[in-house]
């Protein structure tokens, strides 16, 4: 999509939610003929309708109706949520309409560079790295996209000398055309959000959208031990950076003799990190990788290494209570991310986990909860997740409904030393609107325990 596309388009945003005000907003700024705005939910359940309307967007609310795809229609901006089996999304599509994210608007405004940043796992924890290593070596810098700031909204306040690091979702990326960072991140590639993209293929093509406008005036920081990123990666025309946590390669970021490197340069020691779990290595590699190709100095990357203890819900130590540590992994919401969060603790853990029935098996986490000294199961998965403890060994097993019941069963079952870990291993979607929920209910229910 380019801006000259817009200007005089009738176009339609699909999906209330903040992202959507915002490109519907931006639309009608950038000349758009017509805008309207389009939700499945009814017009009582929603806000801020008459000020839209007032502005001169269009709001048709309670469904979507086919009918918005008038022979005008000729742009479609989605949520990224709402599906491509939608039908007036797939309506969009056979019509060989223009259908993309809101991200693609904010890569044609912005005037500032633009770092993105995807992958199945650690993009929060790795774009919020980029962020403090780059505002501590005094870059300009500001968060957008996936991570919780409208991107559009963003690159509308985005100076010239600023850097917008944008966290990136596959369902963000597979609705991109234009898009195009000064330098791309990406961090690995797993099996995630199958219900969403029908196929493996397609999520990892999506992910790899990332990468096809790039040219030879931009950068490429990637995972070296991908095997879905690496060809792809190497095949760009994208001056390329790799990371590898195992020092098999050793130039880009690397570890080596228990030092982060950057080339032939010592960063840090590895044991000056503050922010616990080996698998935070890759995030932190990422993350001095991309600020290096920015001219980042080795100080300024080191002090923000020592200090940053990680984000909300992504292995967040919440309280100590008589000699248990609680933690909040609320983020964790495939089995990657719980494995991970178990190989980061040495002390004996209680774990609570459940969630989202995706009818997915949790084979895969078996080996991971080997030694866990407990787990508590909730929600949808609560039985699938007991015959994979049984499997591994589980001496203590407990299956409840609610995360209410299961953190004062996991304090009941706790002793001085252990670690009590929320780590779910599954969307939220079953019982919270989203894992920032789920984890909040988590840290208040902690709080209460006395």
């Amino acid at each position: 999509m380019r801006k000259e596309d817009v200007q005089g388009a009738h176009c339609l945003v699909l999906g209330m939610a903040k992202s959507g005000k915002a490109a519907a907003r931006l639309l009608k700024k950038l000349g758009a003929a017509t805008v309207t705005i389009n939700d499945a939910k009814p017009k009582e359940e929603l806000h801020n309708i008459a000020e839209l309307e007032a502005e001169g967007i269009g709001v048709v609310a309670g469904g979507h109706p086919l009918t918005l795809l008038d022979e005008q229609t000729t742009c479609v901006v989605k949520n990224p949520g709402i599906p491509y089996n939608n039908p007036l999304v797939h309506e969009a599509l056979e019509r060989g309409l223009s259908v993309v994210t809101e991200i693609e608007l904010a890569h044609l405004i912005r005037r500032g560079s633009m770092m993105a940043i995807t992958g199945s796992n650690g993009k929060t924890t790795t774009t919020t790295l980029i962020h403090a290593m780059l505002e501590a070596d005094g870059t300009p810098a500001k968060t957008a996209g996936n991570i919780g700031q409208v991107a559009c909204e963003t690159a509308e306040k985005l100076e010239t000398d600023e850097v917008m690091v944008t966290e990136v979702s596959s369902f963000q990326l597979k609705g991109t055309e234009t898009f195009r960072p000064e330098t791309a991140v990406l961090l690995n590639i797993f099996d995630a959000h199958l219900d969403y993209h029908g196929t493996k293929e397609d999520y990892v093509a999506s992910k790899l959208k990332l990468l096809q406008n790039l040219q030879s005036n931009e950068t490429v920081v990637y995972n070296v031990n991908d095997p879905y990123i690496r060809p792809a990666a190497q095949a760009s025309l994208a001056v390329q950076i790799p990371f590898d946590v195992d020092g098999v390669v050793q130039e880009g970021a690397y570890i080596q003799a228990g030092q982060v490197m950057y080339q032939d340069e010592i960063v840090i020691e590895v044991s000056e990190i503050k922010l616990p779990g080996a698998h935070n290595l890759e995030n932190i590699l990422a993350a001095v990788a991309a600020v290096k190709s920015y001219g980042g100095s080795n100080e300024a990357i080191a002090q923000v290494l020592r200090t940053f203890s990680g984000v909300e819900h992504r292995l967040e130590l919440i309280a100590e209570k008589s000699g248990r540590m609680f933690y909040n992994d609320s983020k964790a919401t495939n089995i990657l991310a719980t494995t991970k969060a178990l190989h980061a603790f040495k002390e004996p853990v209680v774990l609570l986990a459940g969630g989202l029935d995706r009818g997915t098996s949790f084979d895969e986490l078996v080996p991971a909860l080997n030694g866990v000294k407990a787990l508590v199961a909730f929600g949808e998965t609560k039985s699938a997740l007991k015959t994979a403890a049984l499997e591994a060994g589980v001496a203590n097993i407990y299956e409840v409904d609610k995360l209410e019941e299961a953190v004062i069963v996991a304090n009941d079952t706790a002793e001085t030393g252990d670690v009590v870990l929320l780590s779910p291993a599954c969307a939220s979607w079953d019982q919270y609107k989203t894992f920032e929920e789920r984890g909040e209910h988590f840290v208040k229910l902690v709080h209460q325990l006395t």
